[in-house]
């Protein structure tokens, strides 16, 4: 197989894994997921189903990051390398604040399946959250563009799942209008959405 051929099957394979995620995701299977399995399953178990699919589905395309012809595109040297070793703990340190606020069992689908049901959608306005509107987005980015080797493969993986992001967080944001109202317009009109460039506001 031709090396360039590699970046794009992966880019066409999580185009299609962001499809599914989307469907899986979305208002219209929710709804039905929730008449097939009754409210009270669907509460406890959606969540959980929901991301153990995301992950099994995920599987194959990192294993054709790894399995599929690669070239490499650049390796930091020494010490440059220890600033994006800083960087990839940032938003490791990110990821950790931001789930510590939503509550990492029930972004797992853990907490639901523990208290026997969902929770009431609620809005998020400290920690990174007083920061940035996605700090879960931003904090897996830094992981994924600090990596200090990147090749063509990889490269391919982690644009990908960037463009994921930066589209998902608006669509996302379109939901939280929806449940919030004002209160959501408010704060996406004092926060920034990825880039902490300004301190909060009250």
């Amino acid at each position: 197989m031709n090396v360039w051929m590699s970046p794009l099957l992966i880019f066409i394979s999580f185009v299609l894994y962001s499809l599914l995620h989307s469907v899986l995701a979305g208002p219209h299977f929710k709804a039905g997921a929730r008449a097939r399995m009754g409210t009270a399953a669907y509460e406890r178990y959606y969540r959980l189903l929901f991301n153990a699919v995301g992950v099994l589905t995920l599987l194959p395309i990192l294993w054709m990051v790894v399995a599929l012809p690669d070239r490499p595109l650049y390796s930091i040297p020494y010490p440059w390398r220890c600033l994006s070793f800083a960087g990839q703990v940032a938003g490791l340190w990110l990821l950790a604040a931001s789930l510590r606020v939503t509550g990492a069992l029930d972004f797992l689908g853990l907490g639901q399946l523990a208290a026997g049901g969902g929770t009431a959608p609620e809005l998020h306005l400290r920690g990174p959250y007083a920061w940035m509107r996605h700090p879960l987005y931003t904090g897996s980015m830094l992981v994924l563009w600090l990596a200090p080797v990147m090749t063509l493969n990889r490269l391919a993986l982690v644009a990908s799942i960037s463009l994921y992001f930066w589209l998902g967080a608006y669509y996302e944001e379109r939901k939280l209008e929806d449940w919030f109202g004002a209160a959501y317009a408010a704060y996406k009109a004092r926060t920034p959405m990825f880039i902490p460039w300004r301190a909060p506001q009250d």
